[in-house]
């Protein structure tokens, strides 16, 4: 019964990470045309909608103070930065090329969750942490090709995207999910929308639409995580999200004629046997007390790709999240 239980939740994953992933090729089509700004605003705003109906129907007295002010701060800037960052590296990058530097975040988070959670690392864990770091280098190869402002990016959305995951699993138990959930939406509304002026352009109603597709696309692949983790054990179910990578080669080949070149290859390979090695290690009896990485549901959060722990939560109507 475990077994089939486990194969239902990798076969769901797999949908998920497909749903993510055409997420993606709708905000790089749409980043050819206007700013990641931009695309932020409207697909906040369209989310809006869906947080009033969870707003509603959340059944937990409380206010929408924060009991944590400043780490909810902390991650709404976050939050703010990780979006635009990421939309602009997908717009800018090839697709494959993005997945590989952001699959690096368990490695980020690993490290993180030393000073911020406790988490011990021992020697093996910081070898794979090593080694992993050495893929983003055979990625990114400074000093043989041009690193360009994408890169950057996608670097800094790996780095945002894991300390967002940290901080989730800091205070997650504590704060109300639905704070969890507004505090960034609202965040990206008000920073995007002041740069909004300066970046705008007109739209199409065919662009408003995919807008709108990118929203839902967010909370579906979101939706089918949690179904995901319902069904199988997270260190079946916590690998599947490197199966973007060929979403993203595929996508990208027959859509956007890129051809990933053997470095980014060789480099993604290197990155993903690290992180496969580390969620292994995790799930080893004694050998983690804090699981971060096993325990980062779904993958890098943005305002249009909700973090699934806290999603369910707000769903189920009740406390505490992992």
């Amino acid at each position: 019964m475990a077994a089939s239980h486990n194969l239902r939740g990798a076969l769901v994953a797999l949908m998920a990470m497909g749903v993510f992933a055409t997420h993606d090729v709708v905000v790089k089509f749409l980043g050819a045309h206007y700013s990641p700004f931009q695309i932020l605003f409207f697909a906040a705003l369209l989310s809006f909608p869906v947080l009033t109906v969870l707003l509603l129907t959340d059944a937990e007295e409380d206010s929408l103070r924060p009991r944590h002010p400043w780490w909810v701060a902390a991650r709404t800037g976050l939050s703010v930065i990780n979006g635009a960052a990421a939309f602009y590296a997908f717009s800018t990058l090839p697709l494959a090329q993005v997945y590989a530097i952001l699959f690096a975040s368990p490695l980020v988070i690993t490290v993180l969750a030393i000073p911020m959670l406790g988490e011990r690392v021992r020697a093996r864990r910081w070898a794979a942490v090593v080694v992993g770091l050495g893929g983003v280098l055979i990625v990114l190869r400074p000093g043989q090709s041009d690193l360009s402002a994408g890169h950057a990016a996608a670097l800094t959305s790996a780095l945002c995207g894991s300390m967002i995951s940290v901080i989730v699993r800091k205070i997650g138990n504590e704060e109300r999910s639905i704070v969890l959930l507004m505090y960034p939406l609202l965040g990206n509304v008000i920073a995007m929308g002041l740069a909004l002026p300066f970046v705008y352009l007109p739209m199409p109603v065919t662009h408003l639409g995919l807008l709108g597709v990118i929203s839902v696309l967010g909370l579906i692949g979101s939706w089918l995580v949690i179904l995901a983790y319902r069904s199988g054990e997270a260190v079946i179910v916590a690998p599947m999200q490197y199966s973007q990578i060929l979403w993203a080669t595929a996508y990208g080949y027959f859509l956007f004629s890129e051809r990933p070149d053997m470095a980014t290859g060789i480099g993604a390979g290197v990155i993903i046997a690290s992180g496969l090695y580390i969620v292994f290690r995790e799930s080893r009896a004694g050998a983690s007390e804090h699981k971060p990485v096993t325990e980062t549901r779904g993958r890098t959060e943005t305002v249009t790709t909700p973090r699934s722990s806290v999603l369910q939560r707000v769903l189920r109507g009740r406390g505490g999240t992992s």
